[in-house]
């Protein structure tokens, strides 16, 4: 897992591209990013060309038809990860004044979730 965590007056968009210029490198295999309608546009796709060239972003999109909750194709294993993540009292509310402690719970906890996920007994 990788994290940025930065302030909250930074739009997804400009927040994504710093995500992903930190990711340059690391991840080689990595060919395709599923976004939400927040990073649609030209300046995410501007942004993401500068640092990741090889990378293409496909926005998952609701149906204008669709009425009342529908689950998106590969968003809610994003969403799956958030509610795992707030189970943990330190990341459940913004307790944190320093970034730095912040992305230190949240390594810590996605830790304890693999952690558990590698150690399940399978029947």
């Amino acid at each position: 897992m990788h994290a940025l965590v930065h302030p909250a007056d930074i739009q997804d968009r400009d927040g994504g591209v710093l995500v992903m210029a930190t990711l340059f490198g690391l991840y080689p295999f990595l060919l395709k990013l599923y976004a939400d309608g927040g990073y649609q546009g030209p300046v995410f796709q501007a942004g993401l060309r500068r640092v990741c060239r090889r990378i293409e972003v496909e926005i998952v999109k609701r149906s204008d038809q669709a009425k009342g909750f529908a689950v998106l194709p590969k968003r809610w294993i994003v969403e799956r990860t958030i509610g795992w993540l707030n189970r943990c009292r330190r990341l459940a509310k913004d307790w944190e004044c320093k970034t730095r402690k912040a992305r230190a719970f949240l390594l810590l906890a996605s830790i304890r979730l693999m952690t558990r996920k590698l150690c399940q007994k399978t029947i």
